[in-house]
């Protein structure tokens, strides 16, 4: 079982390479934010209590990591970028 106190193997903001999932929740790092997406399923188990636990140790270092310097109010959007469709 997992520790909440223990950090999880990806650290934010580290690069803009790694990701990461916790069941059907891909994470994906980036040195200026983290994206979340797919879906999570915390059942009232102890599998669902280990994601849980993963999940709050990712967040809670994400907070670490936010607090431990200054922010900017907030970070320009990145552009859309458009890929030509390769069937079209």
């Amino acid at each position: 079982m997992t520790n909440p106190a223990e950090k999880h193997p990806m650290q934010p903001y580290a690069n803009d390479a790694d990701s990461d999932a916790i069941d059907g929740l891909t994470i994906e790092n980036g040195t200026d934010r983290l994206s979340l997406y797919g879906s999570l399923t915390l059942t009232r188990d102890q599998a669902g209590l280990a994601r849980a636990r993963q999940l709050l140790a990712l967040l809670q270092q994400t907070v670490a990591v936010l607090e431990s310097a200054p922010l900017p109010e907030q970070i320009a959007e990145r552009p859309a970028t458009k890929v030509a469709n390769p069937f079209g």
